[in-house]
């Protein structure tokens, strides 16, 4: 008898290389993850200078939100500052990155030098996020050259300070946040322009369609998933917001956003708290990561493919009249 060939299971190699992932987001992430919740549930504090730690239950969350006596709920109040910052640098993020991705991947402007543009739009993100901040509160100072600039301009008032400006302030973390993302944003949607089929395009120009048509009914609600994960991926980074805020325009105790407590962020008042009580950080964490996991199901709800869920929705009527 002819001794049978021992096949090699070339699938597991593919384990091999996805394991140390699953080990570093195991030991890095998950397990600091159900720790906080952990830590939420205990009371730390000092008599006697010794630190004593007990059970708690539900009263840290009771604290933050200002429900115990005494207390007062700080984590809403920086949770709106944080969203404000969100929402003022991701709009005009996404219609930026939009254009730039429609224009640099348009075949009649055929638009020259797209590798080098590409580059300097995504450079930005690179720079570290302690220069970035160096460098723009040197610019818009109160004797700063912008400032000093728009002033003789007449456009800002002779007395006007953006660092003691909520307004200023909060826009000044806005764009100095969509200046370093906006060409990460812009590359993935060059992808997923890139990925749609050219036919389709063509069918549409030879029907007569304008170019804002084949923008709306063809580029838009196929670049759907790339959107999709572009929404999740910059509300997650937006809520976890901290580097810019915590370096622009604080005190030199730091973690409080200049002037009045106006652009301290979630992450901020963490930090905040995670020096005096662990247990209302973590429970400001645990607020944090609900927060986060209900704004990520709306988008997927919201911008996932209705069409379908439609047909699954059918199928399963179908099955059952069966």
């Amino acid at each position: 008898m002819k001794k049978r060939k021992k096949k090699v299971n070339y699938g597991r190699y593919g384990y091999y290389f996805i394991a140390p992932f699953f080990l570093v987001y195991l030991l890095f992430q998950l397990w600091p993850l159900i720790n906080t919740f952990y830590y939420s549930t205990l009371s730390y504090y000092k008599r006697n200078g010794r630190e004593f730690v007990e059970f708690a239950g539900i009263q840290n969350f009771l604290n933050i939100f200002g429900i115990t006596a005494g207390e007062r709920a700080y984590v809403l109040q920086y949770l709106k500052n944080t969203l404000i910052m969100w929402g003022c640098n991701f709009v005009p993020q996404i219609l930026v990155s939009l254009l730039l991705a429609v224009w640099f991947t348009d075949q009649k402007v055929k638009m020259k030098g797209t590798g080098a543009m590409k580059v300097i739009v995504y450079l930005p993100s690179v720079i570290t996020a302690a220069s970035v901040s160096v460098l723009f509160n040197a610019l818009f100072s109160q004797y700063g050259p912008i400032t000093q600039t728009l002033k003789d301009w007449g456009i800002l008032g002779s007395n006007f300070d953006f660092m003691s400006s909520t307004a200023g302030t909060r826009g000044l973390i806005s764009l100095i946040l969509w200046w370093m993302w906006y060409g990460n944003t812009t590359l993935l949607l060059i992808s997923g322009v890139l990925g749609i089929d050219p036919g389709l395009f063509e069918a549409a120009e030879i029907d007569g369609a304008s170019g804002f048509k084949k923008f709306r009914y063809i580029t838009l609600p196929l670049l759907r998933p790339i959107m999709l994960y572009t929404l999740v991926t910059s509300a997650i980074g937006g809520l976890q917001m901290y580097d810019i805020p915590a370096l622009f325009n604080v005190p030199e105790t730091g973690l409080v956003g200049l002037p009045d407590d106006t652009t301290t962020t979630v992450t901020m008042y963490i930090m905040r708290l995670y020096n005096s009580d662990v247990g209302k950080a973590a429970a400001v964490s645990v607020f944090l990561f609900v927060v986060t996991l209900i704004v990520s199901l709306l988008l997927f709800a919201s911008m996932g493919d209705r069409d379908e869920r439609r047909l699954k929705k059918a199928q399963r009527k179908a099955g059952r009249k069966r």
